[in-house]
């Protein structure tokens, strides 16, 4: 079966008038977004555009296939997408621009978005996911409570970039960007939210029961399309009005989160029609323990476990993975004192965040610092 690196492969030589703008179109440039596109985009307020092909000749010139290769952020393919787009015929004069990325750890903010104008007159406003550092996953934790600095900074960044009065721009983005485009367009004004056609949710995290019930959500629930695999764990997060369209993916567990492995067949994805038993489980064990913490519980939580993961320096997911055994074990022996309940969500957690790929080491650890219950197998 085929992803979207085989859809640029085989669909790539069709404009956009030959066959319109789809849902897999929508995952590629979501995941263009994960490119740290930085000096290259130009920024909002400048007028220059650059194409898909000129940010491609210019990254490529600064990093080494080997370089990108060599990062284990479960984003690091997301250069080889730009290249493809750029040796496409759909892809490789779409205009890029309003470039904007601000991470500030001391301000907890992880927020980066640009603009893709196509050939048919679409805009794609690309909302970037949570990346590798730890202030953009605190960030995600910190949603289950409060409004973050990102979801604002999405905000401003529409009321600033969008301009004209058709209604051409579509929103997108995957993980915390697909949560970015949906509460850019709920909580803009009726002028942005008047220009905006879809809003693409790509196994983003959900929102507070208070934030459905904002009136400018209600008015753009039904332009929303959100899309998870059937094993997905970040896209069912905290409260969802909608329904999902379920995507096969050719990995396993947590890691059919990373895009790069939906299934694709011609224009669509391949869809499933269930949740799997396993992520409808852990959705409702991650759901049980919120709604037993009230905000300030969830705060301290979230501070407590963040602050130690970024000691010693550590500034990403993949620094605290590359640390091993010592690095987890003081992590996880500081909430040696928590309840079972809070336990288990931790070894999740730590087992989400670290991911399964260093599963060699970080399973056995697991085991040995919270043993399984008696009775448990």
């Amino acid at each position: 079966m085929g992803d979207m690196m085989s859809y640029l492969d085989w669909r790539g030589d069709l404009s956009f008038e030959q066959s319109p703008f789809n849902e897999v179109d929508n995952l590629i440039l979501s995941q263009l977004a994960y490119v740290e596109l930085d000096g290259i985009i130009p920024p909002v307020g400048s007028r220059r555009r650059v194409t898909v092909a000129q940010a491609c000749e210019v990254f490529f010139r600064h990093h080494t296939e080997e370089e990108i290769l060599a990062s284990k952020s479960f984003i690091h393919m997301s250069p080889f997408i730009l290249k493809k787009m750029a040796q496409t015929e759909r892809f490789k004069l779409a205009k890029l621009y309003n470039y904007v990325n601000d991470i500030d750890p001391q301000k907890q903010i992880q927020f980066a978005a640009f603009h893709v104008a196509l050939a048919d007159g679409t805009v794609y406003v690309a909302f970037r996911g949570t990346d590798d550092t730890i202030v953009g996953w605190q960030e995600d934790f910190n949603m289950s409570f409060k409004t973050v600095p990102a979801q604002t900074a999405s905000v401003e960044y529409l009321e600033a970039t969008i301009k004209g009065r058709r209604k051409n721009y579509i929103l997108g983005g995957h993980s915390k960007g697909g949560n970015l485009a949906i509460y850019a367009a709920s909580m803009s004004s009726r002028r942005v939210q008047n220009r905006i056609a879809i809003v693409y949710n790509n196994d983003g995290p959900g929102f507070t029961k208070e934030i459905l019930a904002v009136p400018g959500y209600l008015a753009m629930a039904e332009r929303v399309r959100s899309f998870s695999p059937e094993h997905s764990v970040i896209g069912r997060l905290l409260e969802h009005d909608g329904e999902f369209t379920i995507v096969a993916s050719s990995a396993k567990g947590i890691l059919q989160h990373d895009a790069m492995t939906w299934e694709v067949l011609g224009n669509h994805f391949v869809y499933r029609d269930a949740f799997t038993k396993q992520s409808d489980m852990l959705d409702d064990t991650l759901k049980k323990w919120l709604s037993n913490l009230n905000d300030q519980q969830k705060e301290e939580f979230v501070d407590n476990l963040f602050s130690i993961m970024g000691a010693n320096g550590a500034e990403t997911i993949t620094d605290i993975a590359n640390s091993g055994i010592k690095k987890l074990g003081i992590i996880l022996k500081s909430f040696g004192g928590v309840d079972d309940a809070t336990k288990d969500v931790i070894t999740t957690l730590i087992k989400l965040m670290t991911t399964e790929y260093h599963k060699e080491y970080v399973q056995p650890l697991l085991e040995k610092i919270i043993p399984a219950k008696k009775g448990n197998s």
